[in-house]
This record gives C-alpha cells, sequence and structure tokens, in this order.
C-alpha cells in the first residue's frame, strides 16, 4: 500500500469508540455521504482510510496507535522476558507484567480506543461499499475490510477477552449501551471472517506492484491459523497453515538480516506488513530506538533473557560456564541471528563502535540516564546507511512472516498429537534454521515433549521483537513463569562499577541488574477494560 496508505481519509474518521459522524452538512473538505458511493476511486480512498487507522507517520509515537504500528507491535516486547522499556517501572507496557496492571493504563486505553475506532471504520464502509456497481470491487473491497475488522477483534479477544462485537453502524445511545461477548463467540465470528475473506482476497503472488501492503489470501488464513492456535483448535489450525504452504507463494528467504530492511522488505516470506515511506508516511523507530551517539533515545533495551536464547553456533544451549562463550564478544560461537537482531558493548552500529560499558565515559554509558539500561540494543529493521529525519524512516514492520506460518504450522501438528517426522521437521523449523545466512544445525528431535521447548526457543529467537512473544507466553499459560523475577541486561564481568539487586549480591557472571517483573497468574492474563469505559458503561464491568 506504498501509493495509497498516506493520503488524508477525513469521512470515516470516528469520533468516539464507537460512535460514527452523523453529517448532517456537506463540509468543504469532505464528501456528502450520498455522493460518495459513487466510484471505485472513491472506496478506494475509503479503504485507505481503513488501513491507516489512526496511526501517526512522520511524528515519534508516544502511545499506541494501532496494532500494527510500530509502537503497537515493536512495543508489545516491553511487557516480555525479551525487551525492556528505558522509561522502567513508570512505563505502562512495564506495568503489564509487573503486578501494576489497573483498568486505567493508558497504553490498554489506546488499544481498546484504536480498535473501536477501525472497526466503526469498517463497519461504515462495509455499509457504503454495496453501493457499488462492480461486483468484483465490492466482493475485493468487502474481503478486506472483513480482514481488518476480524485482525482487531482477533487482538482484542486475546488481550481483553470478553468485549462486545459490534458489526454495525451503531448511533451514540447505542454505543454506550452495548453488552460484552464472550472470548468464545468473538472467536466463533473471527473464524468465520478470516474464511470467508481468505476466499474474497487475491493470493499474494497476484497483488499488483501498486497493491503492496493489502490483505491477501494468505495473511487472512494466518490470522485464522492464529486464531485456531489459541483457541487450542490445532487440527484446524495445521490445515489452515497447510493451506499457505500449498499455494507455494512465498518462501524462506536466504537473507535474513535483509527482510527488515527497506531493500528487501517486500520480499515472499513477508506475507503482510505495516507500510512505511520515508520522508512521506516515515515512522519514528530510529529516533526511539538510536543510541545517543546516533541521536536517539535509546527507548528499546534488549534484556538478557533474548540474549542468553541464542544457541551456540553448533546447536547447543547457551551457557556462561561454556569454553564457546566470549565475554568480551557476546556474538562469538553464537546463533548468526544475534547479531542480526543485537548489538552490544564493542559492536559497529552505523559505521562507529558502541561504548556502553559501565566505566567509560561515552554518553552511551550503560545506566548514564537517557541511555541503555541493559547494555543490549536492537539492531534489527535498521538500515545503517540511513541518515535522514530519525522520525521519518521508510522501513516496513513485518506483522505476518512465512517463518511463522511455518513454526506455526509444526506446533499445531505436534499440539494435535500427530506424530512427528523428521521430514515434517525438515519442511518446517529446519527450513527456518537452514536458510543461507543462518545455517543452524538440523533438530532430529521427534518426541513432542523434548520437541515443544526446542520450538519455543525457535520461535523466540526467530521473531525476536516482532512483537509476538508476549501472545505466545500468554497463549502458552507460562506468563506467570516467564515474566517474574529480575531482569538482566549485558554481563560486564569486571567492571568497577556494577549493577545490584536491591539487598542482593552482583550477579555471578558480572549482569547488570536492571528492574524485576511480578506478572500476577490470577489476574494479568486478561487486560482489564478501560475504566473510563466501564464509567460510561455499566454493561463492559
Amino acid at each position: 500500500m506504498k501509493r495509497i496508505k498516506y493520503f488524508i481519509f477525513t469521512l470515516l474518521a470516528a469520533t468516539a469508540t464507537f460512535v460514527s459522524c452523523d453529517l448532517d452538512r456537506t463540509p468543504l473538505d469532505q464528501f456528502a455521504e450520498d455522493d460518495f458511493w459513487t466510484s471505485e476511486d472513491n472506496a478506494e480512498l475509503a479503504l485507505t482510510g481503513v488501513y491507516k487507522g489512526n496511526i501517526l507517520f512522520n511524528s515519534p509515537e508516544y502511545t499506541p496507535t494501532d496494532w500494527w504500528s510500530y509502537g503497537g507491535l515493536i512495543f508489545m516486547e516491553f511487557p516480555t522476558d525479551n525487551a525492556y522499556d528505558r522509561r522502567g517501572t513508570n512505563s505502562n507496557f512495564h506495568k503489564m507484567s509487573n503486578g501494576a496492571l489497573l483498568s486505567n493504563n493508558a497504553y490498554t486505553k489506546a488499544y481498546w480506543d484504536n480498535s473501536y475506532a477501525k472497526i466503526a471504520r469498517c463497519n461504515r464502509f462495509l455499509e457504503g461499499i454495496s453501493h457499488l456497481s462492480d461486483p468484483a470491487v465490492v466482493a475485493r473491497f468487502t474481503a478486506e475490510a472483513r480482514f481488518i475488522r476480524a485482525a482487531q477483534y482477533f487482538y482484542l479477544s486475546q488481550f481483553f477477552q470478553d468485549v462486545p462485537l459490534v458489526t454495525k453502524v451503531l448511533t451514540k445511545d447505542e454505543a454506550n449501551t452495548v453488552k460484552k461477548n464472550t472470548k468464545e463467540e468473538i472467536t466463533d465470528f473471527i473464524i468465520k471472517e478470516f474464511t470467508e475473506a481468505a476466499t474474497g482476497l487475491p493470493r499474494f503472488k497476484d497483488l499488483k506492484a501498486s497493491e503492496t501492503g493489502r490483505a491477501c489470501k494468505q495473511a487472512s488464513l494466518a490470522f485464522l491459523g492464529r486464531t485456531l492456535l489459541a483457541a487450542k483448535k490445532y487440527s484446524e489450525a495445521a490445515a489452515a497453515y497447510k493451506e499457505i504452504i500449498d499455494l507455494g507463494d512465498n518462501a524462506i528467504d536466504p537473507d535474513y538480516a535483509s527482510l527488515f530492511l527497506p531493500g528487501n522488505e517486500n520480499s515472499s516470506e513477508n506475507i503482510f506488513s505495516m507500510q512505511y515511506l520515508q520522508d512521506q508516511a516515515g515512522n519514528a523507530l530510529p529516533q526511539h530506538a538510536f543510541p545517543v551517539k546516533d541521536g536517539g533515545w535509546c527507548l528499546i533495551n534488549v534484556a538478557a533473557g533474548l540474549f542468553e536464547a541464542y544457541q551456540f553456533r553448533d546447536g547447543t544451549p547457551f551457557s556462561y560456564d561454556s569454553p564457546q562463550y566470549n565475554p568480551n564478544n557476546l556474538g562469538e560461537n553464537r546463533d548468526p541471528r544475534l547479531d542480526y537482531t543485537i548489538y552490544y558493548n564493542g559492536s559497529v552500529f552505523k559505521g562507529s563502535t558502541y561504548d556502553c560499558h559501565p566505566d567509560s565515559q561515552s554518553p552511551d554509558k550503560v545506566m548514564g540516564g537517557q541511555t541503555t539500561q541493559t547494555g543490549l540494543m536492537m539492531r534489527k529493521y535498521f538500515d545503517e546507511t540511513f541518515s535522514g529525519d530519525l522520525n521519518s524512516y521508510g522501513g516496513n514492520v513485518p506483522v505476518i512472516r512465512y517463518a511463522e506460518v511455518l513454526l506455526s504450522y509444526l506446533e499445531a501438528k505436534l499440539e494435535a498429537g500427530e506424530g512427528i517426522t523428521q521430514a515434517l521437521l525438515d519442511e518446517t523449523i529446519n527450513k527456518v534454521r537452514g536458510r543461507a545466512s543462518v545455517q543452524m544445525p538440523a533438530i532430529t528431535e521427534v518426541n513432542a515433549g523434548k520437541l515443544r521447548p526446542i520450538l519455543r526457543n525457535e520461535r523466540r529467537v526467530e521473531l525476536a521483537m516482532e512483537g509476538i512473544r508476549y501472545w505466545d507466553l500468554l497463549r502458552w499459560g507460562i506468563a506467570h513463569e516467564a515474566l517474574n523475577g529480575d531482569i538482566y541486561g549485558a554481563p560486564f564481568p569486571g567492571s568497577k562499577r556494577t549493577s545490584i539487586k536491591p539487598d542482593g549480591e552482583p550477579d555471578k557472571y558480572g549482569r547488570w541488574w536492571v528492574n524485576s517483573r511480578a506478572f500476577r497468574q490470577d489476574q494479568d492474563y486478561k487486560w482489564p477494560i478501560p475504566q473510563s469505559e466501564q464509567d460510561i458503561n455499566p454493561n463492559l464491568r
């Protein structure tokens, strides 16, 4: 959607969570409702507004503006054991997993508000598109809007669980009295929506160059697979993912690092991505993520948990006690995806050495203020030759990659109790690990109980910093285990300056202590509906 993504479309802007505008006149900068649905061009413009939603361009995203924006997707790593928000304990992302998640959390409210605003746009679009005379255009655009609406309900049902199911334009009174549907009802609805949308969407290979970024059949099937995985309908999930595989339009790209850079962002591995365009509809990810030396705010910090998840090059688990570990070069002898995803003290980033050692005088010194808190920073997504406006970077943000499809297909087969064969491993996890730029040893474990942790770790490192880890931990039911305890950063053995947890001893490996998490098993698996919504509508309590 490079061509149309940055159009401004005001007609479909929702004025409140569930409320659509009731136009009683025709402003000079808007179309009259009766005159609008008269051409495909107008409909495409409206569809652009549905895709765009509330996403900001060329400006820092201080709160999430969409599930698919960089601040809504990548920043969802902050509540997990993969990353840490430099803003610390006061961060509304950190509060999602540190025992302080309440109904007044500004970020969960933003996700709620943005979802229902987008749903309102979809509903209004679906009511209007039926007036067009071309059945093919109506069918295609309807499928796209249904896909987008179903995706909003997917996220709402995964995090808030029981939410109102709204499928028509509401009056203000109706919006303020809606009732919650159960998570199961929402799940049944979106299974139907994703399934039917997939039949009306073009295949990935049939998208025109001018349609890059628009939904395709494989994107809808992938979200269908996610929905079925979360619902533990494993055989059905496997079938959805197998359909994508059998279509044959997508493949594992040999170059892992380039998948996240503007030069290769349209690889067939990237099934569906949030589109950005430098200087016209760019994102501010560099402003948020770059180190001090490059003018950034160091907001995105990688946690030691993710660093430690990458295996050694020979396929053995990482250990600080292994002779393969080099504390002076953290990427040595490691899975190549570590250096494609993370940089650390002594790494070269954007043409100069990154110095975050606690004993240095570098402006990037760990815990030196508005700088790195962990000593581990995110390299993924950045073209290091980029020298433009840090608030208008053009790199896309992948939402669905083919690698996820293969790993999810294997998971669905495993959890369905179907026999795991070497052939299945080779066509899924080993294709991901075996790409030319990675070439990690093949997995040969066919015992389901032993394969499960291997597969989950593979998802973690392959999809690192792509906004999927939090969802994985919730649906696996292990968030209360993974998101409890101390958060550490990089090891600085022998440093004069250390960071020690309160009333604790220095870490035996010299890791930098940062903070702690305290995910509550009895309540944090379900986000509270925003208090402001409950105050307006008692049915949401």
